[in-house]
């Protein structure tokens, strides 16, 4: 096997564990064992209500919000050739943000509603970001700071739309803009679940002309790939699945900024690492929503606290790696 896959099959199974133990723990404690014959349809009613009403749809949403966000980081970052295009930072997350707060500000809108809203609102934001950046074609640079400009407006247009709130709506929407997995159920599950089954086929099918692109633009033409309407694919790819991670659980900070180069470096691999990237996002969120529970005791710390944290160290360390 090679490195790449003895990884990925190395953070599978980290999943698995981190997932059971977070199974496990709680207010009613389950032994690991039970977890497992609860999982398999043989729990008691006690263990069925702790583990599969309670905890299982928070595990897996945790794995599909990472898991989406990894890929989606994988593919900005190979796209703009630089390890700071990440979605958290040239705006594509905010602009699901804007979408997911207007229609739950303003028009008071059900899960489903708010997560079209965010959807809508990140696919929006990319397609401004890329026409704004198109300067006879797009470079990585460009869009990197084209896109931070977005962000900075869609900030500003995020906490004008809070403040301008009602009371009783600005708790729910502070909790959801930090990024939280609390208070999520079966009903969150599906949404995320049929989304990726749409766009995670769309970035593997895209992942080839992903690995040409980062040769450059003249030597992907020259293999015939057609650079600008791969790039806006994958754009368009990309930003859905940041859009369906955000529309779940709100923007969860840094995770598509650290989690593809995590990847890069334990598997050390050439080409964006779509997958391993993917793994790596979804092992990144559950641990961190499993220490923030434990942090908070009552498992009321918002995810998105914990990866903020680990992600700006990240990026203090990276930004001095590359001062140095």
């Amino acid at each position: 096997m090679t490195r790449s896959a003895v990884v990925s099959v190395t953070m599978l199974a980290a999943i698995v564990v981190v997932g059971v133990v977070t199974l496990s723990t709680g207010t009613i404690s389950v032994a690991p064992l039970d977890v497992a014959r609860t999982l398999l349809g043989n729990g008691s009613r006690i263990t069925n209500f702790a583990v599969l009403d309670l905890r299982l749809p928070r595990v897996l949403i945790a794995i599909l919000v990472g898991a989406a966000l990894g890929m989606s980081g994988a593919v900005f970052q190979s796209l703009s050739r630089n390890p700071l295009g990440s979605p958290d930072v040239i705006g594509f997350n905010y602009g699901a943000t804007t979408g997911g707060l207007l229609v739950l500000l303003v028009f008071g809108g059900s899960v489903l509603s708010v997560s079209a809203g965010a959807l809508i609102g990140g696919l929006v934001t990319a397609l401004l970001v890329y026409v704004l950046a198109w300067q006879k074609g797009v470079r990585g640079t460009r869009l990197v700071l084209v896109g931070i400009g977005i962000s900075a407006i869609l900030q500003a247009l995020n906490f004008y739309l809070i403040v301008n709130a009602k009371i009783a709506d600005v708790a729910r929407a502070t909790v959801w803009i930090t990024g939280s997995l609390n208070n999520l159920g079966w009903d969150h599950v599906w949404p995320v679940l049929i989304a990726l089954v749409v766009v995670v086929p769309a970035l593997l099918a895209g992942s080839r002309r992903l690995n040409m692109l980062e040769m450059g633009d003249d030597a992907a033409a020259a293999l015939g790939v057609p650079v600008e309407r791969s790039r806006l694919f994958l754009i368009i790819a990309g930003t859905a699945a940041t859009a369906v991670a955000t529309a779940a659980a709100g923007p969860i900070a840094f995770v598509a900024l650290t989690a593809p180069q995590l990847a890069k470096r334990v598997t050390r691999a050439p080409g964006a690492g779509i997958l391993p990237a993917a793994w790596m996002g979804a092992l990144l969120v559950l641990a961190a929503d499993f220490v923030a529970q434990r942090v908070a005791g009552a498992g009321t710390l918002p995810v998105g606290v914990a990866t903020a944290a680990v992600g700006g160290v990240y990026l203090g360390w990276l930004l001095r790696r590359s001062r140095r």
